[in-house]
């Protein structure tokens, strides 16, 4: 009789666990968004003003040009300030990829700095979904001249919010500083404007590759709370991960600008290449 009992009872509390699991929402896996190596079927197309816009499927993965994740629309490379070109430029070229074979890849040079604002990103605009988290990677082969000189800077990657222009917005951006000595580091920030941080992360620890192809991650979950994250790799090291807001006033993204070359550290050139952009992080 107690074996029974206790049998029923063992019985009953089973159900009760596989009704809770039940109820538990399931979690989506991550998505891939979007890839591309800039493979064959991939170009750069028409030119309107100031923008370039790439064009096709990638013969390898599928996607097709122009990135409209998160909603975006009409995203192109936009050469800023480029002095009909002589300044800063971009196109797709063959070379030895990450991996030792053959790859095309996007190589973007800047000569000089027509205006303090003259650059050349992927621009992925008109976001209309710009309060979702984003995860995206990239491998990137940066020149080996550029960074040699103190208290100079480029980036390559960063997002604005809505409003960030009348500093009522917030922007995301990765650094490549060089110190007093010359000797370059990775720098983190999300500000309100360039000369005003909400937060920075200095890293000194990671060296910064020069002529050799390394990945670069981003993650971020946007909020205006402490749940936000803003995450930062790379070659699988982590050269920030910042956990607080990150954004202001409730604004959403407005635009991502990767494969940006932008900076007083000139002349440099970098490649890019596999772009990956998924809706969360993806397993490791």
């Amino acid at each position: 009789m107690k074996i029974t009992k206790f049998i029923m009872l063992a019985w009953a509390f089973s159900q009760i666990f596989m009704i809770a699991a039940c109820d538990e929402p399931n979690k989506a896996s991550p998505q891939l968004l979007f890839s591309s190596g800039f493979e064959d079927g991939v170009y750069i197309g028409k030119t309107i003003e100031d923008y370039k816009f790439i064009q096709g499927t990638d013969s390898e993965t599928g996607f097709s040009w122009p990135i409209s994740v998160l909603g975006a629309s009409e995203s192109a490379l936009h050469c800023i300030a480029n002095d009909k070109g002589k300044a800063i430029s971009a196109k797709i070229e063959t070379l030895i990829g990450h991996d030792g074979k053959k790859t095309r890849a996007l190589y973007s040079v800047e000569n000089y700095e027509a205006k303090d604002y003259t650059q050349c990103p992927y621009e992925i605009l008109n976001i209309t979904e710009g309060k979702s988290d984003l995860y995206l990677r990239f491998w990137i082969k940066l020149d080996k001249a550029s960074l040699h000189k103190p208290n100079m800077w480029r980036t390559f990657f960063e997002w604005k919010t809505k409003d960030y222009a009348e500093n009522t917005g917030f922007r995301l951006i990765s650094f490549i500083y060089t110190d007093d000595d010359a000797k370059p580091y990775w720098h983190w920030q999300g500000d309100i404007d360039p000369e005003h941080a909400v937060w920075e992360i200095d890293n000194k620890d990671i060296p910064v590759p020069e002529n050799e192809w390394f990945l670069t991650e981003f993650y971020w979950h946007w909020s205006e709370n402490d749940d936000g994250r803003a995450l930062w790799k790379i070659n699988g090291e982590v050269v920030g991960d910042h956990y607080g807001p990150t954004t202001r006033n409730s604004k959403a993204i407005d635009f991502i600008m990767l494969a940006q070359i932008y900076g007083d550290a000139n002349p440099k050139h970098q490649w890019v290449d596999d772009i990956e952009i998924w809706d969360s992080l993806p397993p490791e």
